[in-house]
């Protein structure tokens, strides 16, 4: 077969999707704590033959803007988060084929109830659950969970590793054979088949049995998202599908390669592994209405969105800094969270102390930054330049609003792209693994 392009959706169980002014627009639905808003999306996307649907989440709203949460409520800037996998059940029951993703933080949770709780949903959806993994970034977060500070970015990595073994040797402790389930010789399951995990580690301590049998694709595809050195050597060790930021094509290239070879480097099979981009598309059945779309939709962000989403992400009040005042080594040094972030913004402005304004430009916090717009064809000859290129293996697609955004996409894009044999017409069968291509684990 050839190499086609891997297709996610990327989404929130919130007020917005991934952009704060998204409610604002007039074809989004506000009645987001419905369950048929989810289950629209879903079958949007399953019509579209995307291979999953996955939820961002974060464990409080933004206040680090003037350190104070008022903001982030008068404007809706992410306001309303629902839980992921409560969510992601409403979805999967309007679905049969469509992958299900959510997120669960491997620094506030515990390693034994996020294995329950995703082989649970790989089983009642039937072999089509993810789990993205997260670390946790932001303050907000940690003093929501009861902790003083956010733990140092590659000591969260530490604890991610072996947060994932526990999990992942859970998942394995009962053998594919173990259920018997014979109501005439009596036996459930043989118990020389499930096993206890009788972990004991520098961050965890986790017993067994597990409580929750093998499940239909072994289990869950994992998803992870982190684009630092650490980050990558966690993606090479353990992701099976990777979301990673767009940027020009040599850029995506250096950062797939670089990813690849870690994943290499740990002993697994590159090909195993999905590298999907985000890209948020505006698009329509000619480039000269996506191009009014477009133009309306840059009229929605607000200024304190990105001011309101950089303070979350990075860590740091913006409110303390004018628009053009430079920061100073200091404060740059005491910038956490995406550390990627604020790398690239250094980078891209060539200033080792750029402005509030350089990192509201560069970054595009709050806005469609680089979406692609246009008709069927320019949107499918960006896509096919990423994808052919070997910048990615496939994209994350953000919705500009929802699920207008998400329609207009499977409506005009998809065709096209099958058209040109670049992505599938169908399902290959009935997991998640199936339809990416995966291993089941052993």
């Amino acid at each position: 077969m050839p190499r086609q392009m891997t297709m996610v959706g990327f989404l929130q169980a919130q007020n917005c999707t991934n952009l704060a002014m998204s409610w604002r627009h007039p074809d989004s639905r506000t009645d987001f704590m419905s369950p048929d808003f989810y289950q629209e999306i879903g079958r949007t996307l399953e019509r579209g033959k995307f291979h999953l649907g996955f939820f961002d989440d974060r464990l409080a709203l933004p206040d680090r803007y003037g350190g104070d949460h008022a903001h982030a409520i008068e404007h809706g800037i992410r306001v309303v988060k629902l839980d992921p996998v409560a969510v992601l059940m409403a979805m999967g029951m309007a679905t049969t084929h469509l992958g299900l993703g959510a997120t669960a933080s491997t620094t506030y949770y515990e390693p034994f109830h996020v294995a329950r709780q995703f082989a649970t949903v790989d089983h009642l959806t039937g072999g089509r659950a993810a789990w993205n993994v997260v670390t946790s970034l932001n303050e907000g977060e940690a003093w929501n969970m009861g902790r003083n500070e956010v733990a140092e970015h590659d000591s969260r990595y530490d604890r991610a590793d072996e947060f994932l073994e526990v999990v992942t040797g859970h998942w394995k402790s009962w053998e594919a054979d173990a259920l018997v389930l014979n109501k005439q010789t009596g036996l459930f399951a043989h118990p020389e088949k499930v096993h206890r995990l009788d972990h004991k580690g520098e961050h965890f301590a986790s017993r067994g049995p597990f409580t929750v049998p093998r499940t239909p694709q072994g289990h869950p595809v994992i998803i992870q998202a982190g684009q630092s050195g650490r980050g990558r050597r966690f993606a090479g060790r353990w992701a099976e599908v990777i979301f990673a930021g767009g940027g020009p094509l040599a850029v995506q290239q250096a950062g797939y390669k670089a990813v690849k070879d870690e994943i290499a480097a740990a002993g697994r099979d590159p090909e195993q592994v999905h590298l999907c981009t985000l890209v948020h598309t505006v698009c329509a059945a000619t480039r000269a209405e996506a191009e009014d779309k477009m133009a309306y939709i840059e009229t929605l962000p607000l200024e304190i969105d990105a001011l309101s989403l950089l303070s979350e992400a990075l860590n740091f009040d913006f409110a303390t800094k004018g628009m053009d005042e430079p920061f100073s080594d200091a404060e740059m040094a005491s910038i956490g969270g995406i550390q990627t972030m604020r790398d690239r913004v250094v980078q891209a402005s060539g200033k080792k102390n750029p402005t509030t304004r350089d990192f509201i430009t560069i970054t595009g916090r709050g806005r469609p930054h680089g979406a692609v717009v246009g008709g069927p064809k320019e949107v499918a000859d960006k896509l096919e330049e990423l994808f052919v290129n070997r910048g990615c293996d496939g994209f994350v697609v953000g919705a500009t609003h929802v699920p207008g955004a998400y329609a207009d996409f499977v409506d005009h894009v998809v065709p096209e792209l099958q058209r040109r044999g670049l992505y599938h017409k169908d399902y290959k069968g009935k997991t998640l693994r199936e339809n990416l291509g995966l291993d089941i684990p052993k």
